[in-house]
């Protein structure tokens, strides 16, 4: 494949993967406001000193207005991807204490169901990172080059 050509494809996927990102975040940011609401105080651990309604509805509009950015900003789209990769390490709390505490919620009625979501999490991190070029960015600024 030329080089032009190849280029062209990773983009388009990196495009049509942060647009799926925004669409997922969008989706799961309304669902904190409505029908899932309940699953969503499940994952809020219990040591955290805030209240449980007040956690699921603000990571909710975080969640949508995250997703909202990555749908909409193609110009602040690398610092949009760190934020969201900032977000998915920030929930991780919650993911790991309904594994910790048996909770069931979203399906997840096993220890290795929620096990498997935590191995998830970091799959998560990476796509924000590489679908909103972050990665690449932080590479090329690393190194001093640019990539074609």
């Amino acid at each position: 494949m030329p080089p032009a050509a190849e280029s062209w494809l990773r983009s388009g996927l990196r495009t049509a993967g942060r647009l799926l990102l925004g669409g997922f975040l969008v989706l799961a940011g309304v669902s904190h406001l409505g029908w899932s609401r309940e699953a969503f105080r499940a994952q809020v651990p219990p040591w955290l000193p805030l209240d449980v309604d007040f956690v699921v509805v603000a990571s909710g509009l975080v969640e949508i207005s995250l997703g909202l950015g990555l749908l909409l900003i193609r110009r602040r789209r690398v610092a949009l991807g760190w934020m969201v990769a900032a977000f998915f390490v920030l929930v991780f709390p919650g993911n790991f204490s309904q594994f910790a505490t048996g909770t069931d919620a979203f399906g997840l009625n096993s220890d290795l169901s929620r096990g498997t979501r935590l191995l998830f999490q970091p799959f998560l991190v990476l796509w924000a990172l590489w679908s909103t070029g972050a990665w690449r960015a932080w590479r090329e600024r690393r190194t001093g080059q640019r990539s074609g």
